[in-house]
Order: structure tokens, then sequence, then C-alpha cells
């Protein structure tokens, strides 16, 4: 399983269309990374970049996101890729505290492009 996190300095971005680049973790059965890469995030809005369907042709199948708007959203979950929003912090221990099922998804929606 491949997951994403939108990133800035190794941090989970606030917001998904904002972010500098998609950590993107390879996990194996056993819940344990067995890759890591990164993908550079292209310029403008995250729902209209087209950066779900390479994060879908890289095999993304999760992104645990800061926050988003719902055109990303959608977008996101149209390609197959399942969103968990409302996550912070260092984007190893945001992988690892979902690894262990201990996040859920926010339910909050961006209603902005500004929205943090």
């Amino acid at each position: 399983m491949k997951v994403a996190i939108p990133s800035r300095d190794g941090r989970v971005d606030d917001h998904f269309g904002h972010c500098d680049y998609f950590s993107i973790f390879t996990v194996n059965d056993s819940k344990e990374v067995v890759a890591e890469e990164a993908l550079q995030s292209p310029q403008g809005c995250g729902c209209k970049s087209g950066v779900a369907v390479d994060l879908a042709k890289k095999g993304v199948q999760v992104m645990l996101a800061g926050n988003m708007g719902e055109g990303a959203k959608n977008v996101l979950q149209n390609n197959g890729i399942q969103v968990i929003r409302g996550c912070s912090g260092d984007v190893k221990t945001v992988l690892a505290s979902w690894l262990a099922g201990n996040l859920r998804d926010s339910g909050i929606l961006c209603t902005s492009h500004e929205c943090h």
C-alpha cells in the first residue's frame, strides 16, 4: 500500500493544494515502511492540478492531509484515494499514528483557497 502526505519541511502541510511536495510511503502487510519517495507538488490549485491522477498512477491509496477543499477531496476519491483530513505534525509520526489505527478523518473541509 502507498500512503501520501502533503508536506513542507518534513511536516504535514496545513493545506493540500499549497504543499511543497508529497511524501509517499510504501507500507507492507506488516505495517512497516519499506520505501519512501517525494513527488514535487504542481503549482496551482490542488483540485485542478492533475496531481490526483499522478498519485493514483504511483499506486497511492490513502492521503493523510491537514485540510483541503471539497473539490480536491472529490478528485482524490474519484481516483481511488481515501482521504483522511485533520492531520498535523511530523509526517513520519502522522504515518505511524495512522498505521496504529489512531487517526480518523476530521470531516472538515476548507471553504476557500486561503483556508488553513
